[in-house]
Parts: structure tokens; sequence; C-alpha cells
């Protein structure tokens, strides 16, 4: 995996090939990058890739379809199969506001997105041989078509999207009131710039990103204590840390951090 940003991918070990692009500069308003798995798994075999999705909306193409993902409430899964590819945009709060969606309309669902010309583009540059050479060129692709269709963020795109980069980079950010700090907004003009641009509650963003630190360092960090990652994120205790972990992974710290261990099976059987 490409070394952009590490967090978000819950068993990096089960990965089949993954590759994140950087968006354009011209589109960095838009587009937080590209993501570009490539599987080729045996007959019978399948391999389950669980996410913690970022705080956001994501465009993918497919070999016969664009699907719009909205924000998650929980970690989620892909059973992949045979051979395929997909090419995603991560959209930043100014991206998914362009498209003309209201992200809570599609919070915790998928549906089609009607984009032909996108498909097209992106399936040819998917045919060249060359791995690098048709990861670029896919990227490319995607982002011509961003360009051409999407509007570059307004004002208030650019607010919703420092928000999102004050909690993203920010670890000492725990609060809303700390966000609205740093904007210079009151507490409810943060939760109506989230609310409105990523379709979730400002306290849920912050939540994810450090659930996503968590995870990160408990699998990388064998060595680090959960109650030491807990302090480090600003939890007030290992128990809150905990809580949080079940609420939306669905099992405790340690639980994790054993199935994510280096060596991890990348591929199960089907059925």
């Amino acid at each position: 995996m490409d070394e952009i940003d590490g967090r978000g991918v819950l068993y990096p070990a089960r990965l089949p090939t993954f590759h994140r692009e950087p968006a354009p500069r011209a589109l960095a308003g838009l587009v937080r990058w590209f993501w570009i798995p490539e599987w080729h798994l045996a007959p019978g075999r399948s391999s389950r890739q669980e996410v913690l999705a970022f705080p956001a909306s994501n465009l993918t193409v497919e070999q016969a379809q664009v699907t719009l993902t909205g924000p998650t409430t929980r970690r989620s899964h892909r059973d992949l199969h045979g051979r395929g590819w997909a090419v995603g945009a991560l959209l930043r709060p100014a991206g998914i506001a362009s498209l003309g969606i209201d992200p809570r309309s599609i919070r915790d669902r998928e549906s089609a997105f009607d984009a032909p010309g996108l498909i097209h583009d992106v399936t040819a540059a998917m045919t060249i041989t060359d791995a690098a050479a048709r990861r670029t060129r896919a990227a490319a692709e995607y982002a011509a078509w961003i360009a051409d269709r999407l509007d570059p963020p307004d004002a208030d795109g650019d607010l919703a999207n420092a928000m999102e980069d004050v909690i993203a980079t920010d670890r000492s950010v725990i609060r809303v009131e700390d966000v609205a700090r740093r904007l210079g907004l009151s507490v409810r003009g943060v939760q109506r710039l989230a609310q409105r641009y990523v379709g979730v509650p400002p306290l849920a963003m912050i939540r994810r990103y450090r659930l996503q630190e968590a995870a990160q360092a408990l699998r990388e960090d064998p060595d680090v204590t959960i109650g030491q990652v807990a302090a480090e994120l600003g939890y007030a205790d290992q128990a809150h840390l905990c809580s949080d972990f079940r609420a939306v992974l669905g099992f405790t710290p340690s639980t994790y951090r054993r199935g994510a261990a280096p060596g991890d099976g990348s591929e199960t059987p089907s059925g």
C-alpha cells in the first residue's frame, strides 16, 4: 500500500494489490486521493476486506458501474472473488457538495451513479499492461472527468475542507469546541457545517479519525499498550477507547490487535 495515509484499512496483511494516487493540486479542494485495488484470486477463494472508512463519501468506478457511497457509522467490508479492480475517489466535503448530493441522504448507503463517460475512460486506462502506467492513467482520466464537471469549492466549501483538515491532522482535537476555536466558529456553526458537507456530526468525525489512529498504532507497534494509545489520542482512559472500539468496530482493541497481526491470512475458501 502506498504511504499516503495508512489509516482506514483495518487488515493490510489481507489486501490484494492496493495503491493510492494523489489528486492533482488543482483538484485538492474536491478529491483527497484516488484509491485503486486490483485482485486476482484463485477459483473458490475469497478475500474479505474490512475498512474503518474515513468520514467522507466515495465515488467508485468498477468494470460496469459507478457507485456513490456515503459516510459510514460502522466498519464495513467487501468480499472479493475472481479477478477485478476498482478506481475510487475519496471526496472532500466540498467535492460531495459540488456533486449536488446531500451526504446525509446517503449515510450508510451505496447507490448507482450515472457516469457512462467516466466508466469508459477509466476502464480503457485499466487495460494498460504496465501496472504503474495503468494506475497513473486511470487516476488522470478520473481527474479530467472531475475537472470538467465539478465546480471548485466556494467559501463555505473551503471552510468545510478546513474543518476536515483540522480534525484529520491534529490529535489534540478531541471535542467539537476545539474545532470551533480553530476555525473561529460557534459549536453550532461547526455542527451545521459537518452535517451539510460530510453527513455526520463533527464529534463522529473526530472519533472516527482517532479510532483509525488507534487501530493503526495497535497493529503497527506491538510494544505500545492500549492505555498508552488511549492517552496519546486524548481519551479519558483506556475504558473509553475500548467502548468506542466495541461500538464502531464490534470488538475490543486486544481482539483487533491479535487479528491484525502480520501474516494474517489474505484468502479464505468461499462459500
